[in-house]
This record gives C-alpha cells, sequence and structure tokens, in this order.
C-alpha cells in the first residue's frame, strides 16, 4: 500500500505538479485603502454558525497573508470557518518604494485600529484578534495605545501566537546586537535608507537561513517520505509561502532594528514612538500568548517575556506547542496543539457572555 501511495504521490507531483491544495477560502473584501484591506471570509456552507465574537486575524510584515490559510486540511482559517465562528483577516499587500516612510506607528495607529473598528462596527461585536509573529507586536501595541489615549478599541481578546518581545532572548541575533551597539547601527541605517527598504528576496532569504538544516535534509526527508501525501502537501505549501515573502519599508525595518534589536526595549515593557511611550501593561483584555517549542526567530524565553509585562490585562496565558516560527502557527501539529489552545481561549471567553459592543 505505502508503494501504491508512493507511485500515485510521484506521479501527481510530476504531472500536475503538486500535491498540495492551495486553494484559498473564499472571501471578499469589505473596506480597502492604500495601506491595507479588510477581508471577511465567507461562512462555510452546512456550518452552523457560532453565536460569539468575530475573529480578527492580524500579519506580520514580511510573510503573505496567506499564512494564516495555508493549504486545504492545514489552514488556521479553514479550522476557525469549520467551527462557526465568523473571520476576518486585514492584509497589507506587498511593499513598494512608496511605502519606505511608513512606520510602526501607522499600523499601531492606523491600520490595525480601522481594521478592528470596522469588524465590531459589521459585526456588533467586539472581536477577538489573533495575531502571529510581528503582527502580535504591533496588535498588543495598537491595543495599549488605543487605552491610554482613552479611547479603547473594541476588542475582546488578544491571542499572540510566536511573538517576541525579548530580543536578547533570540540565539539567532545575538552576535549581531554587540556590534550594533558599537557601531550605533549606522551602517545598517545607510543602508536601509539609501534602498528605502528590506527587500522581499532578502526577507524570503534570511526565513531560509532559520531552517538551514532542515534545506540540508529536505531532501531525504521527502525520499523518505514519499508515500504520505500530508507530508509532503505541507513541505509543498511552506515552500510556496517562502517563496513569496513580502519587504519591510525601510522606517519600520529601521525601527526593528534599532528600538528591538539593537536597544531591545520592549523588554523593558513598551515603545516609545511618534513621541510617546507605550507601555505593555495597558493592555487591559485578556491574552493568549503561544511559543513554539522550536522556533529560533522566536524563541520561548523571549515569547514568554510578555506574559511579566501584561500587568494590566484580566488574564493572561501561556501555552507552549511544538513547531518552529511558521510550524507553531500552521504546521501539522499545529491542528493539535496551537488551534486547540486558540478554540479553548476564545470558547472561554465567549461562555462568560461578553463581547457586546
Amino acid at each position: 500500500m505505502k508503494l501504491i501511495d508512493a507511485a500515485a504521490n510521484v506521479w501527481d507531483k510530476t504531472v500536475t505538479g503538486h500535491v498540495a491544495d492551495l486553494h484559498r477560502m473564499p472571501r471578499e473584501a469589505r473596506v480597502g485603502s492604500p495601506s491595507a484591506i479588510l477581508y471577511r471570509y465567507r461562512p462555510l456552507s452546512g456550518v452552523d454558525p457560532v453565536d460569539g465574537p468575530p475573529v480578527l486575524l492580524v500579519p506580520p510584515l514580511g510573510a503573505p497573508d496567506f499564512a494564516y490559510d495555508l493549504r486545504r486540511g492545514c489552514s488556521l482559517v479553514e479550522h476557525l470557518l469549520l467551527a462557526g465562528r465568523t473571520v476576518y483577516l486585514v492584509d497589507y499587500g506587498p511593499m513598494t518604494f512608496t511605502e519606505r516612510t511608513l512606520g510602526i506607528e501607522d499600523w499601531v495607529d492606523d491600520v490595525v485600529p480601522r481594521a478592528v473598528r470596522r469588524v465590531a462596527a459589521d459585526e456588533g461585536a467586539d472581536a477577538h484578534l489573533v495575531a502571529w509573529s510581528l503582527g502580535g507586536i504591533f496588535t498588543l501595541l495598537a491595543v495599549a495605545a488605543a487605552a491610554q489615549a482613552g479611547d479603547p478599541l473594541p476588542v475582546r481578546s488578544v491571542s499572540a501566537i510566536a511573538t517576541p518581545v525579548d530580543i536578547s532572548a533570540v540565539p539567532l541575533v545575538a552576535p549581531i546586537r554587540p556590534l550594533a551597539q558599537i557601531t550605533g547601527g549606522r551602517a545598517v541605517s545607510s543602508i536601509y535608507k539609501a534602498i528605502g527598504s528590506f527587500p522581499a528576496p532578502m526577507v524570503s532569504w534570511a526565513f531560509h537561513l532559520t531552517a538551514v538544516d532542515k534545506l540540508v535534509t529536505k531532501p531525504l526527508a521527502v525520499l523518505s517520505r514519499l508515500d504520505d501525501r500530508d507530508c509532503l502537501a505541507q513541505i509543498e505549501a511552506v515552500d510556496h509561502l517562502m517563496n513569496n515573502m513580502r519587504g519591510y519599508p525601510g522606517r519600520v525595518f529601521g525601527q526593528l532594528f534599532h528600538l528591538l534589536l539593537r536597544s531591545n526595549d520592549l523588554a523593558g515593557g513598551g515603545l516609545v514612538l511618534d513621541g510617546r511611550r507605550i507601555e505593555l501593561s495597558a493592555v487591559d483584555v485578556p491574552v493568549l500568548v503561544v511559543g513554539g517549542k522550536d522556533d529560533v526567530i522566536a524563541p520561548l524565553k523571549a515569547v514568554r517575556k510578555a506574559v511579566g509585562l501584561l500587568t494590566g490585562s484580566p488574564d493572561v496565558r501561556f501555552a507552549t506547542a511544538p513547531g518552529g516560527h511558521l510550524g507553531v502557527l500552521t504546521g501539522r501539529r499545529a491542528r493539535d496543539t496551537t488551534w486547540v489552545e486558540l478554540d479553548r481561549f476564545l470558547d472561554d471567553l465567549t461562555d462568560d457572555g461578553a463581547g457586546a459592543a
């Protein structure tokens, strides 16, 4: 049987060119702007909707929005829709040279809040925000900034997956930080100011570099799992995502380098953006923090740091799951770990009876 399965998989890969179903879940644009488009996914036929707050997915810069909808059978979007939840996503699109002056504050003060308020207005309920990687930093800061300004966002909860808060705990950048301290980051600053961005090919290269050991062993892994269609489909889907990474605006990249990598300011509890300090302690909604056990971009220690800083939240939960930076969000094991934790968290808040705007 394994030989037959392997032969069928090889045939499909050779003849059709793929084994993964990369069709995206149907969705429609609710509102668009030069900086972002808000999408609402269509409910699934035959699935009864649950009576609960909508979910807004907030992606990071650098990764395409379909990280949340990787492939059929391993898609967080599909999973949430199968549970009867109402699902939205804000998509920034590819960054171009014209966006080079955008900073983190543009996402914190404009893009994320605008998407949240539109979702809440459409659905008549506060939104659950689910964010991955840098998207988690944008989301937490957006919620905190609005609260500090006395105009809180209609948010029921925040789930931050693989969101690094303490950059000093990231071994990958440890050799770079001392050099950045000595030079003051001037060499890096001159580069991103000159080219206006951190280009998409470099983002893709950086992500590949973090998994160089898997790149070396991937041919052997493929050969040894030719009969495992689900495994082959996952490898193919991840390759597709890695080959479609997006760039960072030059100013955002500069802020990430100076405020996070060089100074590690967020680990101190907040960031100074646009002349004011935003404190993570101002986040006043329940938060789920999830870290990947094999994540080299956002190791557990870097992610766990957020728990002690979210002192204003009434309920902070920390969970770990197997997988690397992408795997903890949408790996095959995430279906039985991260997604289960997320379901439990959302269900507990829905059972509380809260969420109406």
